[in-house]
């Protein structure tokens, strides 16, 4: 009947309408959707437990809390929308930040089942022991403490029953959502329809727990030769895809302060790690753990850092650190103009931004920060300074850039508690200085690059014979070239008209050259020749005008 409503999921969509009606957020439905009124007829909602707010930052609250009470999917979307300042003002990226994944756990009645279904045997074949009670309790799965015949001690995590099913639902209502609000007028700025289909590209990813666990192998990898961090061993044996069991780290979770303090940790060096850790994923390895919050790590013996749960991580690319890099660069010089080109440069700027007002801004963000040391820099508070910015020019950074700017934040924040004096920027200097002279200095990199443009040379120069040939002949029988020049008529009839002025002014200019040498051999008194060069004067200027207003007025 309606568009918006998805087929076959009408109680979840009426749920999730009920939901956000008593959380105040009626109004949302009303300017995206212009049927929301029949909608809700036929809907048969009743009215909502909460009036609706009016501060931006009450609505802000009201949605977190709502997408928080309806699960999985959307609590994901938070997290997913919280990086997005190019669509939300600052007070609800803040707020959808404070989102959390906490549920009450299922019973190990309905969670044994399962375990036993991914094994395909039963329990006791494979642990001498399962502790019921989770160690952890999401949306997503709930992780349970075990011990391997062997005396090893395991983590599984294990998917919730039914959460499959739920995201497909979810997913299916969000697109058409996003299908429905592409037709307004708000959806001619936003590309709602991208948003949700990366969306669901990424959570579908996540609902597969072998790729959680070749990210865990792939950081053991990357930080094989580091004894300052600790990746828990994968059991593949055991994984599946809703079954993830990996070495239990029995640590210190790392914002225990006092207890780190008690037992006799240096917390300065545990600072030190954790930054050495972030700078290596994300300016050597571009490969990075995305989500930081200290429920995931955890201080062994040494200071050693043991890190947990990668089912969110960061990808960079090769030009995305150098991009990085030379926007920090300009940032150090206070040259808001270069900000503004880098920013172009990266496609976080479109080329018809304000440019003016966008250095603007920028500028007024670097003289806050001109004369203050880098040690007394917080990325936090950098980071809020420039939402409002992005949000204002529509600037959108690649996701994973702005990710890596809430995990920088987040380190920093743990970083403080953890040592007043802890300096990002100067365990982050020599990686920078590194990553510079990588991109002017000939590398294999420069090898690679070059030997691929060899390659498309060589096919260029190849195909060139044969199509400059094709082109000829076509040219001999008098066929038109498959050329389209966008704006070439336009060009071509302001080429016609400047060479039609040219040919008159050389016409003229030879006439008067003409009649002067007419007037200066003619004897003193002889008006005979004068007139008559008067007279054909005056009869090839209008010929001349003739013939210059028939090639004007001829059809192009």
């Amino acid at each position: 009947m309606f568009p918006l409503l998805p087929e076959f999921h009408f109680h979840r969509y009426r749920e999730i309408v009920r939901v956000l009606l008593n959380h105040g957020l009626e109004f949302l439905f009303a300017r995206l959707d212009p049927q929301w009124a029949p909608i809700r007829r036929f809907l048969r909602l009743p009215a909502g437990s909460v009036a609706a707010p009016s501060m931006p930052d009450e609505v802000a609250l009201h949605l977190r809390l709502a997408l928080e009470e309806l699960g999985v999917t959307f609590i994901k979307l938070g997290q997913i929308l919280s990086t997005r300042p190019d669509l939300l003002p600052p007070e609800f990226i803040r707020e959808l930040s404070r989102l959390q994944d906490s549920v009450p756990p299922l019973p190990w009645e309905v969670i044994r089942p399962v375990i036993e279904q991914e094994l395909g045997r039963p329990l006791e074949d494979v642990f001498a022991w399962i502790d019921p009670q989770p160690l952890a309790s999401a949306s997503l799965a709930q992780v349970h403490f075990a011990r391997l015949y062997d005396g090893k001690e395991v983590v599984l995590k294990v998917q919730r029953p039914g959460v499959p099913r739920q995201v497909k639902v979810d997913l299916d209502i969000l697109t058409a959502w996003a299908r429905r609000v592409a037709g307004t007028r708000l959806g001619q700025y936003y590309d709602f329809v991208g948003v949700v289909d990366e969306f669901a590209f990424t959570l579908r990813n996540e609902l597969d727990y072998r790729r959680e666990a070749r990210n865990a192998e792939r950081f053991r990898r990357n930080f094989a030769g580091e004894p300052y961090l600790h990746i828990p061993e994968v059991y593949w044996q055991y994984t599946t895809q809703r079954l993830l069991v990996m070495e239990y780290l029995n640590g210190i979770k790392i914002d225990q302060f006092d207890r780190l303090r008690a037992e006799g940790y240096d917390l300065k060096r545990i600072a030190l790690n954790s930054a050495r850790i972030v700078i290596k994923e994300v300016l050597e390895d571009g490969f990075f753990h995305a989500d930081p919050h200290p429920g995931n790590f955890v201080i062994l013996p040494g200071e050693v850092i043991g890190a947990m749960d990668f089912g969110m991580v960061g990808f960079l690319r090769e030009c995305d650190r150098a991009d990085l890099v030379r926007l920090y660069i300009v940032s150090v010089r206070l040259d808001a103009e270069g900000i503004v080109d880098q920013l172009i440069r990266m496609g976080a700027a479109d080329v018809h931004v304000n440019r003016k007002q966008l250095a603007l801004d920028i500028n007024r963000l670097l003289m806050k920060y001109a004369n203050l040391p880098l040690k007394e820099i917080r990325a936090r508070e950098v980071i809020e300074e420039v939402t409002p910015i992005m949000f204002r020019h529509h600037l959108r950074l690649p996701s994973n850039l702005w990710l890596l700017g809430k995990t920088l934040a987040m380190m920093e924040g743990i970083g403080l508690q953890l040592d007043p004096d802890f300096d990002v920027f100067a365990v982050s200097e020599p990686y920078v200085q590194k990553l510079t002279l990588e991109m002017f200095l000939p590398n294999r990199a420069w090898l690679e690059q070059g030997l691929q443009m060899g390659m498309e040379w060589e096919q260029f120069i190849r195909a060139l014979p044969r199509t400059g040939l094709q082109m000829l002949e076509d040219l001999e029988r008098r066929e038109p070239l498959p050329l389209q020049i966008a704006g070439a008529e336009r060009f071509m009839t302001q080429v016609h008209r400047l060479f039609i002025y040219l040919v008159f002014g050389i016409l003229l200019a030879a006439l008067i050259v003409a009649l002067a040498f007419l007037l200066a051999m003619s004897p003193t008194g002889d008006w005979t020749r004068i007139l008559l060069g008067g007279a054909l004067f005056l009869v090839l200027g209008v010929s001349i005008g003739l013939l210059i207003s028939m090639f004007w007025n001829r059809p192009r």
